[in-house]
C-alpha cells in the first residue's frame, strides 16, 4: 500500500512546517536483495572503495538526503520542512510499487527548525 500526500497546508504565523515521513520497504517486492540496497543507497548516499592493483580508492556516493535538511527520527523516520517534500517525493514515486509510505503533518520548535531550513549563505 503507497499512501502519499500531494498537497499538505498547515497555516501559522511563525512558519514552523515540517512533515513527518515514515516508510517501510515490502522486501517481497524487490526483485532482489540488491535492487533493495539500491533504494536505500539512492536514498542516505554511501562510500564506495574500490581496489585496484595496489591502491584503494574511495568515492562518496551521494543519496537524495544528503542535499535535504532533516531530522533523523528513526532507521526510516524522517522530518523535512515543507519546502522540500516535492523532492522527497519525486524520489519515493520512483519506488512507490516497492514500499508503504505515511507522512504526517508537524509543527517544530525553532530550534528544530533550524535544523530542517536550508542555510542561504
Amino acid at each position: 500500500m503507497y499512501i502519499q500526500t500531494k498537497r499538505i497546508e498547515i497555516r501559522k504565523k511563525d512558519g514552523r512546517k515540517a512533515i513527518l515521513i515514515s516508510f517501510d520497504t515490502i522486501k517481497e517486492r524487490f526483485d532482489s536483495p540488491s535492487e533493495r540496497n539500491r533504494f536505500y543507497w539512492e536514498l542516505y548516499g554511501r562510500k564506495q572503495i574500490v581496489i585496484k592493483k595496489s591502491k584503494r580508492y574511495v568515492y562518496d556516493r551521494e543519496g537524495v538526503m544528503e542535499d535535504i535538511p532533516h531530522i533523523k527520527v528513526s532507521d526510516s523516520v524522517f522530518i523535512v520542512a515543507l519546502e522540500q517534500m516535492r523532492k522527497m517525493m519525486e524520489f519515493f514515486d520512483k519506488w512507490e510499487d516497492k514500499i508503504e509510505l505515511k507522512t504526517f503533518p508537524v509543527m517544530l520548535d525553532k530550534e528544530e527548525m533550524k535544523e530542517v531550513e536550508i542555510d542561504e549563505e
